[in-house]
């Protein structure tokens, strides 16, 4: 596999990588992407989607970022436009 790989890479124009290097960006994209650490895991054949959340945690700061701003919007939406003055003061 790994010559193979090296005659792919070579004819592409592109540097040498492992097989381990491609499927750890693999797995960093997919989380970065969103893709559900279960199907992550599977997918890598971890045996649970902790190991794979542990292994790529790296991943993970992008990923509370979007979350906290996803909740964010979720709990402050958009400010909508009030008027300035209310009908009870008479301004």
């Amino acid at each position: 596999m790994r010559r193979a790989l090296d005659r792919l890479l070579k004819a592409a124009g592109l540097p040498a990588i492992r097989v381990h290097d491609l499927r750890h960006t693999a797995a960093s994209l997919m989380l970065e992407l969103r893709t559900h650490p279960k199907v992550v895991s599977e997918g890598l054949g971890h045996s649970t989607a902790t190991i794979t959340l542990d292994r790529y945690s790296h991943a993970l700061p992008t990923l509370q970022k979007q979350a906290a701003s996803a909740l964010d919007a979720l709990i402050r939406p958009e400010t909508t436009s009030f008027p300035t003055s209310s009908p009870a003061s008479g301004t």
